[in-house]
């Protein structure tokens, strides 16, 4: 299994970036040897990574650091880069090599106080592999200041330094950036192929398999949740179920308050998961005695944790919302389909009766209105209304029609 495998309906990309690794050892060869580069290289120092949810724009980037890294036996012999069993790749795709540095938006934006210390390292030699790599996971989240540092470390790249930078689109990055990385876009891949990739390496039954492709619509990390859980599967059955209950302006607010409250309880199942344990580890590296008494000066420290952890609770919270936002989208698109008669799959195919229902009762018109709802409710998120508001007002005119 390679480094490539992952990658879903990616084939072309697949094949850019594995001719770009196979260079890069070129490349490593010569400056090793103080020799002169090759002119017709497919490796440069900046990627820049684009396409729609769920095309797998963070998993094509980790995969070719993988490949950057691999450090497999077969390469003396001729052997492609990017095994996906050797220590470079397998500890470079699970995001614990030394060598390769993730950058996350922990809120609604990438500060520049979290990018200083890796573009710090950006300037640095690899400690261990072949190449220092840079990977940000949300490039569209990088605000003025935290952008302007990206570009100086880009303009001038220190010569084993690797950027990979992920946004939705190319318009999502600064010009000045985006003009100096090489661009690869990512197209969503087909229900069938999701569905045997989940077949495949997951071992999902094929009924299972094609339902969850065919509702997250090539979705791969939501189709692979909601194949494998439970709980997934109901949260989504419960938010197809609510079209059919806005019949009242109480049940509206109702169903306002559920979505939240169900968003809220995601990110409050992942803080228990990840902010204790990060807390206790934090609390260790700043050497807290006996009893949790923490030594003098390090408050600042750990009111900093508190307050990433806080930024990433909201984020979790919104990112729930999305996802519940999305099916409730699928949902009336496939409402749409059957008014106008068109022959597209229904991705919705196991709500079907109620699909017709809402069908026969509106008109192509009323049912655009509400995707048009639903789409503002996720800009006012964007712009930091609070949700339930965003939300409230969504339901409302969800029942208007």
């Amino acid at each position: 299994m390679t480094v490539w495998d992952d990658l879903v309906g990616q084939e072309k990309v697949s094949a850019v970036l594995d001719a770009a690794a196979r260079d890069a050892d070129a490349l490593v060869t010569a400056a090793a040897a103080d020799q002169p580069l090759p002119e017709t290289s497919k490796m440069t120092h900046a990627w820049l990574f684009t396409g729609p949810p769920g095309a797998g724009r963070n998993q094509a980037a980790r995969a070719f650091a993988a490949a950057l890294q691999c450090v497999s036996p077969d390469r003396a012999l001729g052997g492609a880069p990017g095994c996906g069993f050797c220590d470079g790749c397998h500890t470079a795709l699970l995001g614990t090599h030394a060598d390769v540095t993730s950058v996350a938006a922990v809120g609604s934006e990438i500060l520049v106080k979290d990018m200083r210390d890796t573009v710090r390292k950006s300037f640095t030699s690899p400690a261990n592999g072949r190449w220092q790599i840079i990977l940000i996971e949300d490039a569209e989240r990088l605000n003025e200041k935290s952008a302007n540092a990206v570009l100086k470390a880009v303009e001038e790249p220190a010569p084993r330094t690797v950027w990979l930078l992920c946004a939705p689109s190319i318009e999502d990055v600064l010009p000045t950036i985006r003009s100096r990385c090489r661009h690869l876009n990512l197209r969503t891949p087909s229900v069938e192929a999701v569905a045997d990739m989940l077949m495949r390496r997951d071992g999902i039954e094929p009924e299972v398999a094609a339902s969850a492709a065919r509702a997250t619509q090539g979705h791969v990390d939501r189709a692979r949740r909601l194949a494998t859980d439970p709980a997934a599967r109901e949260r989504r059955a419960a938010v197809l179920k609510l079209p059919l209950r806005l019949d009242e302006v109480g049940a509206c607010l109702r169903a306002a308050q559920e979505l939240v409250d169900a968003a809220a309880e995601d990110a409050k199942q992942l803080a228990e998961e990840m902010d204790g344990k990060e807390a206790e580890e934090l609390k260790a590296a700043l050497g807290a005695v006996q009893g949790g008494r923490m030594p003098r000066g390090t408050a600042g420290v750990m009111k900093e944790l508190e307050d990433m952890q806080k930024r990433r609770r909201t984020r979790t919270q919104r990112d729930s919302l999305d996802v519940a936002l999305g099916d409730l989208t699928a949902f009336y698109r496939d409402v749409l389909a059957l008014q106008l008669g068109t022959r597209v799959a229904l991705a919705n195919a196991d709500a079907e009766d109620a699909l017709e229902r809402l069908a026969r009762a509106g008109t192509p018109e009323s049912t655009l209105r509400r995707i048009e709802a639903i789409a503002a409710c996720r800009e006012a998120l964007d712009r930091n209304v609070a949700p339930l508001l965003a939300v409230e007002a969504m339901t409302m005119a969800l029942r208007a029609g």
